[in-house]
């Protein structure tokens, strides 16, 4: 069977929200976008969260992604930027959602082990992985772009299994079952 789609890869954030668009054909990954959202300017965090939406629902309506992957928030020591920055990833979700687009969320250290072998990698050894494995030439201005690219390109090598498939398949007896068509009876 011929594969084609488009993954859509968030990097959540309230003052500059990265995203990256890669196309899987037939086994073959490719960049199609990169960029970031910009939001600093923006002093109301109502306005941030729809500057969000109304980004996102324009590269949906541009690229068409068949699929989406986003990072989940890690925990931190400051509550009140962990709930701005899960109402940012909300957003995104309920983007895709509202056009049922599937999407999985992937650990920062998973993303990051994904890209580069180490799960501690810095921002800057995960951008310069990509370019080899997607073969650009400049890095933008702002790594969150390939933050946001890499959570694509994680969901492509992970085969679509973030924290939501995951748990739906988790053990031998589930992945039996996943499988069953498979499975030769005497």
């Amino acid at each position: 069977m011929a594969e084609d789609r488009i993954i859509l890869g968030i990097d959540p954030g309230t003052t500059v929200l990265g995203y990256g668009l890669v196309h899987v054909k037939d086994g073959t990954l490719s960049l199609v976008n990169f960029g970031v959202v910009q939001l600093h300017k923006l002093t109301n965090h109502p306005d941030k969260l729809k500057r969000i939406l109304d980004r996102l629902n324009g590269l949906i309506e541009e690229f068409k992604p068949s699929e989406m992957a986003i990072e989940a928030p890690f925990f931190g020591k400051n509550v009140q930027s962990m709930l701005k920055l899960g109402r940012a990833q909300g957003v995104a979700i309920a983007a895709c959602l509202n056009r049922n687009i599937p999407f999985e969320e992937y650990s920062p250290r998973r993303i990051k082990q994904s890209i580069t072998g180490k799960g501690n990698a810095s921002k800057e050894q995960v951008a310069a992985m990509l370019q080899q494995i997607l073969q650009f030439k400049e890095l933008p201005k702002y790594l969150d772009a390939t933050d946001g690219l890499a959570v694509a390109v994680c969901h492509y090598y992970s085969k679509g299994m973030g924290a939501h498939n995951s748990a739906k398949s988790s053990g031998w007896k589930a992945f039996v079952k996943d499988q069953s068509h498979r499975i030769k009876k005497p």
